[in-house]
């Protein structure tokens, strides 16, 4: 009994957290609420403060969250490729395919929350920070993987790629929800593409521009 009570509030509290990942990308990550998110539930404000004690909390909580769903939606699919080239493209291709799935209608809680959070100091901005420079120590990674492979050109900069990797990818994000979709996500795919092509000397691993 104890450990189906324990069960039930682990799936309550996995359940609270995917839906303060998707508020936080509809109202801010400073927007959320105790209310907001109990209301969204249909549950009482009481019973998540058995899971976090403040805003803060909360606030942390669902940026731990959010990269676990960030991994497992587009980290891990794309390294089931081959390393190198075609893996980092596929990191690309994931992230992008995620924005666009509507899943999260503010399309990254990443970068909505660095945005706003960007001249904030504080623990939330501290671990916003960490998260991407994960992100950027990942891509950095596969860069230096597929240098080593010879699928990229020796004197390929991994952090200047991973810099504009994820440039493509945080402009798709804002710009896809002012614009026509679509094209945006062209405009991100197509650029990153061009770029990995032109520092490649095995371009047939990649498609075509």
């Amino acid at each position: 009994m104890i450990d189906g009570r324990l069960a039930r509030g682990e799936r309550a509290r996995h359940a609270a957290l995917d839906a303060a990942v998707v508020l936080a990308t509809e109202s801010g990550l400073e927007g959320l609420s105790f209310n907001q998110l109990a209301e969204r539930l249909g549950v009482s404000k009481s019973g998540l403060f058995a899971h976090w004690r403040t805003k803060e909390e909360l606030q942390l909580a669902a940026a731990t969250h959010a990269e676990a769903r960030f991994t497992d939606v587009v980290v891990r699919p794309a390294l089931q490729e081959p390393r190198g080239i075609r893996r980092l493209w596929a990191l690309h291709e994931h992230r992008l395919a995620d924005i666009a799935s509507g899943d999260l209608p503010g399309g990254c809680f990443f970068c909505l929350a660095q945005f706003e959070f960007v001249a904030r100091p504080g623990v939330v901005h501290e671990r916003l920070a960490a998260a991407l420079e994960r992100w950027h120590v990942l891509l950095e990674r596969l860069i230096t993987e597929a240098v080593e492979l010879g699928e990229l050109h020796p004197a390929t900069d991994p952090q200047q790629l991973s810099f504009e990797l994820n440039a493509h990818g945080t402009a798709a994000v804002y710009e896809s929800r002012l614009l026509a979709a679509t094209k945006v996500y062209g405009h991100a795919r197509t650029a990153a593409l061009v770029r990995l092509r032109s520092l490649s000397p095995t371009p047939q691993l990649l498609p075509e521009a």
